[in-house]
């Protein structure tokens, strides 16, 4: 034990660590992966070409359903028009040519009504361009007639009706109700088979074509047999039956499957389809070692694959171990500072994982940490505005009691001057208006004494109307030279039991509040008093610019305030709530932005209240 405590401890890094792990997970994966799928190959491999050759056969019949029906489409455009009799001759002669154009795919269209010969409309240009003359056309139509009573009955024909290898094209009727309610219109068009041959020659290593109504190739990945409309002689004849016979009803048949065959001497895997438009079937084949020189060559390029894997690995696992570690240093010497109390470090993240959820947590952590500071000053800074303005209030009580003495005097000279003087000289109404000024600062001064007046809570029989005058006599002054005007509304209300100096206070609260919201052009605050089921409700509104509604349910909390610096504690509202809650009342907000803000204030009436131990009031902003 002693001997090996004196040998080194080696300090693997942890980038190193996630290297090997990482390796050793990939080359077990890669390993695990090469090794079934080897498995799969020599032992599925057959399964796996006639699923293969099933689905693409099933994509094909898809894909030539749907160019089909397109067709269809574009061939009932055809038929509506050229079956309208209300369309003047020469507009639907530019109407079918503007047809043509749209739709450059068809080449004719033929109308089949009633016992009449056929109406046939053709582009002139595209049989020019294939070398073809009009009366050939027509010539082979006739020859190739489509069957119509077949297709009245509601089936659907589709045929290869190529006549030269330059103007490859096939035939598709259709049956359409006869505007006059008779036996049924019989449309039939003949459509380049562009699209059709694009689909065949679309895959590099099967062999792609589709069959007719007739059982001849209608698109083939050799164009030749097109052309001739050769018969499809190397479809076994079973399949053959079973896939050009009557549609399915939608029974439980497959819609396609997969057989062996030879061809030509070769042996082939073919998947066939039911394309469940006309009678036609979409197939695809492969030469069985062809599907299997496939496999082997997927076997050695998967081998390649894991190879160069596994050195991708190498590296990513280097850059990507380097990455998270450096993430993870980043954030220790991150902790380091905010133990130092640096609470403006922020960690740059990009990555969604485990990582960058845990460097998005360190920033919202050092972000709340400096908040949560920054609040805390805050409060300490509001906590000293608090008492300076609570000495303030007790020097201005001072103040009013030393004036209150003088101005008796004044009131008392100026009525003993009164009686002096006869009612009808001037001097007399002077010294009335001095008398009237003196009380009114009297009752001022005397209202400011009580509200500064440091009394435990005494509820009382409280004239609510009057507690209204009297806290607005108080900050009547200040609210005049802002330019506020003051309305009062005050309807007779039964008396309440509450604290006079209290609700003084909360009037004055909102009073105050208001005026510095109409800052600095002035308005209008309205004072209401009215009985409203059964309780006492007080409304002070102002026209102010509102409340924004995400800060109204923060506008009672301590401390919060939209004032500048200085200009507010955040503690008004707060101590109006408490008040408010003290007295059983309730305090809502009605405010909405530009719309001014209402406080509604509600005391039950005529209840004998007990203290603060009544629940607090329920805080409803209202939009």
């Amino acid at each position: 034990m002693g001997a090996m405590s004196l040998l080194p401890r080696i300090r693997v890094p942890l980038r190193v660590k996630f290297l090997i792990a990482l390796m050793f997970l990939v080359t077990s994966v890669v390993g695990a992966i090469t090794l079934t799928m080897a498995n799969l190959f020599h032992t599925d491999k057959k399964t796996y070409i006639h699923d293969l050759t099933s689905m693409i056969a099933l994509h094909t019949a898809a894909e030539t359903r749907s160019l089909l029906v397109g067709y269809q489409e574009r061939i009932n455009v055809f038929a509506r028009l050229m079956g309208d009799r209300r369309v003047d001759p020469d507009e639907k002669a530019r109407l079918l040519k503007a047809l043509f154009k749209d739709f450059p795919d068809v080449v004719a269209v033929s109308l089949y009504a009633g016992g009449r010969e056929p109406v046939t409309v053709y582009d002139v240009a595209k049989l020019d361009v294939a070398g073809l003359t009009k009366q050939a056309f027509l010539a082979f139509r006739r020859d190739r007639s489509v069957p119509v009573d077949r297709i009245r009955a509601g089936a659907v024909f589709v045929e290869n009706s190529t006549l030269l290898p330059a103007l490859p094209t096939l035939t598709m009727a259709v049956s359409r109700p006869s505007p006059d309610g008779g036996t049924p219109v019989v449309a039939a068009a003949v459509i380049r088979l562009d699209s059709l041959l694009r689909l065949a020659r679309r895959s590099v290593a099967f062999e792609t074509f589709v069959v007719d109504s007739r059982g001849a190739v209608l698109a083939h990945t050799d164009p030749g047999l097109v052309a001739r409309r050769a018969p499809v002689s190397w479809i076994p004849e079973s399949a053959l039956q079973w896939l050009l016979g009557p549609e399915s009803g939608g029974g439980s048949e497959p819609m396609g499957f997969t057989k062996e065959y030879v061809h030509e001497g070769v042996e082939m895997i073919g998947g066939f389809a039911r394309v469940e438009f006309g009678n036609v079937l979409a197939g695809v084949q492969i030469p069985k070692t062809a599907a299997y020189l496939t496999a082997r060559e997927l076997l050695n390029n998967l081998i390649g694959v894991a190879f160069l894997l596994l050195t991708a690995a190498v590296v990513v696992g280097l850059l990507w171990s380097r990455l998270i570690t450096r993430s993870i240093e980043r954030l220790s010497a991150a902790t380091r500072a905010v133990a130092k109390g640096d609470f403006d470090i922020q960690l740059a993240h990009r990555s969604r994982d485990e990582i960058g959820s845990l460097a998005e947590s360190f920033n919202q952590m050092t972000s709340e940490l400096k908040v949560r500071e920054h609040a805390l000053k805050q409060a300490q800074a509001a906590l000293i505005q608090s008492a300076k303005m609570a000495a303030f209030g007790q020097l201005g009580a001072g103040i009013a009691h030393e004036v209150k003495n003088p101005l008796a005097g004044i009131l008392g000279y100026a009525q003993l001057a009164m009686r002096k003087v006869g009612k009808e000289d001037t001097t007399y109404t002077h010294l009335t208006i001095i008398e009237k000024e003196a009380r009114r600062c009297q009752i001022i001064i005397e209202s400011l004494l009580r509200f500064a007046r440091q009394e435990p809570t005494e509820y009382s029989i409280v004239d609510l109307n009057r507690v209204v005058e009297e806290g607005i006599a108080i900050v009547d002054h200040q609210l005049t030279i802002h330019r506020v005007n003051i309305e009062k509304r005050l309807s007779p209300v039964p008396a309440m039991r509450g604290d006079a100096n209290q609700l003084q206070q909360v009037l004055m609260n909102l009073l105050i509040n208001a005026q510095q919201a109409l800052e600095p052009d002035g308005g209008t605050v309205r004072v209401a008093t009215r009985v409203c089921n059964g309780f006492l409700e007080l409304r002070v509104s102002d026209t102010g610019p509102g409340i924004p509604p995400e800060i109204q349910p923060k506008i009672f909390e301590p401390f919060f305030t939209t004032k500048p610096a200085g200009k507010g504690t955040g503690l008004g509202l707060s101590v109006t709530y408490g008040i408010v809650r003290d007295h059983k009342g309730e305090i809502r907000i009605e405010s909405e932005p530009g719309q001014g803000t209402t406080f509604v204030l509600t005391f039950p009436a005529d209840e004998a209240l007990g203290s603060a131990e009544a629940g607090g009031p329920r805080v409803a902003a209202a939009a």
